[in-house]
């Protein structure tokens, strides 16, 4: 290990990857690895998988971790995606004693929100940035000059009578068969009551269908300057291991 790589470990519903990551630059040195989410995720599980993920590496040093779910003080609030025994489950200490190192637990989209704003399409912007993950559901990370404020969970805001990440995440596109137009005015519908809270100086969208932002970020009909994300599905790796770098 030298000064300049961290490793990351990026927990989702359907796999657990992670990867050595040069902390200069923001990219992964050589190729990720990835193994399927235990089925059920439960805590310990998946805190077994991420060990083998770290060990297909010979990685010794300390580990940056995401979870789809809100952290404080290193204990999982939440469960979205993953089992329900992670509620009140201190991650910190499990993470910590199952891989035998230092460790930072933190949200997965917190994590892609710190990695855009270093690395990505948020480097080098001097203003309030508002990463919105667009996929299951609505995943988000409010950054102001580089500082994160945790835990947002944006994507649970109530639009019109309805949970944000119900009426706009691209899982609700596909579902109901939407064009990107018909979709991109709901997105609309959400960010204008983003804009109206918060006022972000600038919005940046992941998740997959970011991969295509050319065929809907134009539609888009709100105040904000929306790009999109450029890390992609690499993102919360380098995030998590920003963290662990930073703590």
């Amino acid at each position: 290990m030298t000064e300049k790589l961290g490793f990351g470990v990026d927990i989702g519903g359907s796999g657990i990857k992670g990867g050595v990551v040069d902390l200069e630059t923001g990219e992964l040195v050589g190729e990720r690895f990835k193994v399927d989410t235990p089925q059920p995720s439960t805590p310990q599980a998946c805190a077994q998988v991420a060990r083998e993920v770290i060990d297909h590496f010979s990685w010794e040093g300390p580990v940056g971790i995401t979870v789809p779910a809100v952290v404080t003080n290193g204990i999982v609030r939440s469960a979205a995606n993953i089992a329900p025994e992670w509620i009140g489950t201190d991650a910190n200490a499990l993470f910590g004693s199952t891989l035998d190192r230092p460790v930072t637990v933190l949200n997965d989209a917190d994590a892609a929100g710190l990695a855009e704003d270093r690395y990505g399409a948020g480097r080098d912007f001097d203003g309030v940035i508002l990463l919105l993950t667009l996929g299951t559901g609505i995943g988000s990370a409010l950054i102001y000059r580089g500082t994160l404020v945790p835990n947002t969970e944006f994507g649970h805001i109530e639009v019109d009578g309805k949970e944000a990440e119900h009426r706009a995440a691209s899982s609700v596109k596909e579902r109901r068969g939407w064009s990107y137009e018909k979709w991109a005015g709901q997105v609309s519908r959400v960010i204008r009551e983003y804009e109206r809270l918060i006022w972000p100086d600038l919005i940046i969208v992941g998740g997959g269908i970011s991969r295509k932002a050319d065929k809907w970020v134009p539609l888009l009909d709100v105040r904000t300057q929306v790009i999109a994300a450029k890390l992609l599905n690499t993102a919360g790796i380098v995030g998590a291991a920003q963290a662990a770098r930073s703590r």
